[in-house]
């Protein structure tokens, strides 16, 4: 489930047989929730988070009442940090001192977690470890409205993670491309970039769809509804589109600015040169041109994320034309859908 700035989403999966990474789709929701309701990732009324929770497993008429969501922003931090060879149980005792260096909270206000990723075989005496830390505070809101709704909320993921979980699942990757995964959400744009399957660089900024929104309303002096309407390309009466090409151009080019210097800094750090292909989903993803834009300024092909690709449906159960319709915005729920309990 992700409870997202202008939605909550839920995806239930149910793995085929034993093959890895085969699954169908069992259930599929959205309820929308007005702009008030969560502000730059905070909730400000959590009533109504809860409500469309509540709505939403009943309208799906949803057995289970174990859910995996999700977290991020500025309060949330993944680092991947270089240390020397131990064991797990000298790591596990360690590991809270260490992180001390590289998070800018203080550790007693956040859930710290880590994952050991190449068990010391640089041949240096090191080890690459996964940091990450989440802000209590930010997690406690996220948690405490699932479990208002009656439901378990069993894992606490990054939404880095579980975009990673969606791509991985329906892409084949090559060992040697670096393939940049772009999530446009209302508020918050999630960059993960990966080596072959494997994410090496993670960046959330707070610039999303909403950016977009707020500038149509303020240059043309429409409201909310309205700028939603004309940013998804829709006609409103006595207001010509054209008219709002260049403030979507405008916001576009900001934003390839944000994307500019993420990609700057992640070659700056890393060993890779190139960023090969680029992956967009999140609602903000459908601006019109952003995907030419994105191609021509970092010269590279640019393809919309499909979160179903690899994911059966009954087609009786659920309209082509709604998955098409949604799987912009419905990444996250399906990487969060593939979590289990204690996996990694």
């Amino acid at each position: 489930m992700d409870i997202g700035s202008s939605a909550v989403k839920l995806v239930e999966l149910k793995p085929l047989s034993k093959v890895e990474n085969k699954w169908k789709l069992v259930n599929l929701g959205v309820a929308h929730l007005t702009p008030e309701v969560i502000v730059d990732g905070s909730i400000m009324d959590s009533t109504v988070v809860v409500d469309g929770i509540v709505q939403l497993f009943n309208e799906n008429k949803i057995k289970t009442g174990e859910v995996a969501i999700a977290v991020s922003g500025h309060s949330v931090i993944i680092k991947k940090i270089t240390m020397a060879y131990m064991s797990e149980d000298e790591l596990s005792e360690s590991i809270r001192w260490e992180a001390e260096s590289y998070i800018p909270f203080d550790i007693d206000d956040v859930y710290l977690d880590y994952q050991v990723l190449d068990e010391g075989d640089r041949g240096d005496g090191n080890m690459d470890v996964l940091l990450v830390a989440a802000k209590k505070e930010k997690v406690s809101e996220y948690v405490s409205v699932v479990q208002q709704a009656g439901k378990n909320p069993v894992v606490v993921d990054c939404d880095s993670f579980a975009l990673q979980n969606a791509l991985t699942a329906n892409y084949e990757l090559s060992d040697f491309q670096v393939t940049a995964l772009i999530n446009i959400g209302a508020s918050v744009m999630n960059i993960n970039i990966l080596q072959g399957s494997n994410s090496i660089f993670w960046r959330d900024i707070s610039f999303g769809g909403n950016v977009y929104t707020d500038a149509i309303q303020k240059d043309l002096g429409v409201d909310f509804d309205t700028a939603e309407k004309l940013k998804r390309g829709e006609s409103v009466d006595d207001i010509n589109f054209e008219s709002v090409i260049p403030i979507l151009s405008s916001v576009t080019n900001d934003l390839g600015v944000e994307v500019q210097k993420t990609f700057d800094f992640f070659k700056a750090t890393t060993s890779a040169e190139k960023i090969n292909r680029i992956m967009l989903t999140g609602g903000g993803s459908k601006i019109l041109n952003l995907d030419s834009f994105l191609s021509e300024r970092f010269e590279a092909p640019v393809e919309m994320l499909n979160p179903f690709q690899n994911i059966s449906y009954n087609e009786k159960q659920f309209n082509p034309q709604l998955i098409h319709d949604l799987r912009a915005s419905a990444a996250i729920a399906v990487g969060l859908a593939m979590r289990r309990v204690g996996d990694k």
